[in-house]
């Protein structure tokens, strides 16, 4: 997801929420934040110049599964910079996190970190994260 200018990695198990807080990101577009999908299910990341990219899967360009609806298509932005990895469902989320969760590795590409519980809402959070996140989301 394109939130602004950077872009959330969203990683969790299957039916932990991540394509259900994209769609919800992109639903916030209605009060005026950008939010664009970047991918859903599968994109490709690459480690370059110090950042992490993603870009969408070929195949998947521009679709996204809405529960209850099915495949939608939506516009999409075909390349972004990941400013955050956001964690659904994960195990070590606490309510005040120490600095060894709040960072992660993709790739190579140390990443701020939100992890967020089993059973949470992410989308406030997320917001809370894009608000104060020093890495310039």
């Amino acid at each position: 997801m394109l939130v602004g200018a950077r872009a959330l990695l969203i990683r969790g198990p299957a039916g932990s929420g991540k394509s259900s807080l994209a769609f919800a990101l992109i639903r916030a577009t209605e009060t005026g934040a950008f939010a664009r999908l970047v991918g859903d299910d599968r994109v490709h990341v690459e480690a370059r110049h110090g950042r992490l990219i993603v870009r969408p899967a070929d195949a998947l360009e521009g679709l996204i599964e809405i529960r209850g609806l099915g495949i939608r298509r939506l516009p999409f932005e075909p390349i972004a910079a990941v400013g955050l990895v956001v964690d659904l469902g994960a195990t070590d989320a606490e309510r005040l996190p120490p600095p060894a969760t709040a960072t992660t590795d993709v790739a190579g590409i140390p990443l701020p970190r939100l992890a967020v519980a089993p059973g949470m809402d992410p989308i406030r959070l997320v917001y809370a994260a894009l608000r104060t996140d020093d890495s310039g989301c």
